[in-house]
């Protein structure tokens, strides 16, 4: 899932910061950075923003005047250097509270936290809450929970399921798209034309491969430059 986002802030540094920082988060899309929020009214009309990082004291429209006349569906992080203005913030339901200087991991776990809450609001497959998905093979129809999947290979018309524990896979005639549309975003990643990764089973990255037990499964081109992103975003340095 994409998030659209915009940055609002008075000050240019901080503007400029927090871009840098969306950049780097692989599910944010930055529509535009603004130095005023009368410089977005018109964005905000024109196009569909899922989030915005909002300053509070600015000239003209400060934040907490601007955040009162967004559609109610769209998720609001204020940002600011004052301590005071966080009770202000939340009483009109802002999704977090940054205090300035904000760092790049403060700000990644407020993104997951706004990834999170869009995409249970918006419901987008009722798979996502139960957890689990029944797969045809040899006649029958196997449950196979998300949690116990480590990664899935795409085979000419069949996939298989490779599931942890030591459990045998599984394989079902079907296509590597109609699986991918099926499984919970970010949790499970595309990284090659015929591999999906379940994330939370991989143990390290080895010369651009995932590895999962003791398979490694490879990163094509194509989807070089998201991982890169997404590996990026988790790394420590």
């Amino acid at each position: 899932m994409i998030l659209n986002c915009i940055i609002i802030d008075d000050e240019p540094l901080a503007t400029d910061l927090l871009k840098s920082y969306a950049e780097k988060v692989s599910f944010l899309n930055v529509i535009g950075a603004y130095n005023s929020a009368v410089e977005a009214i018109k964005e905000i009309k024109n196009n569909p923003i899922d989030l915005i990082f909002l300053d509070i004291q600015m000239p003209e429209l400060s934040g907490l005047e601007f955040s009162k006349i967004l559609p109610p569906t769209t998720k609001i992080v204020f940002t600011t250097a004052f301590k005071q203005y966080a009770i202000d913030g939340y009483k009109v339901n802002a999704l977090d509270y940054l205090l300035k200087p904000i760092s790049f991991e403060t700000f990644v776990e407020t993104c997951n936290k706004a990834l999170y809450k869009i995409s249970r609001e918006n419901k987008i497959s009722p798979n996502d809450q139960d957890r689990f998905i029944f797969i045809k093979s040899d006649y029958k129809l196997i449950k196979i929970n998300f949690d116990d999947i480590a990664y899935i290979e795409g085979l000419k018309d069949y996939v298989k399921f490779y599931l942890a524990n030591d459990e045998p896979p599984v394989m079902s005639l079907m296509n590597m798209r109609s699986v991918e549309e099926k499984l919970p975003k970010p949790e499970f990643l595309r990284t090659h034309r015929s591999y999906i990764v379940h994330l939370p089973m991989v143990k390290m990255v080895d010369r651009m491969r995932f590895v999962i037990g003791d398979s490694y499964i490879p990163i094509s081109e194509s989807y070089k430059d998201s991982i890169n992103k997404f590996i990026e975003i988790h790394t420590l340095s």
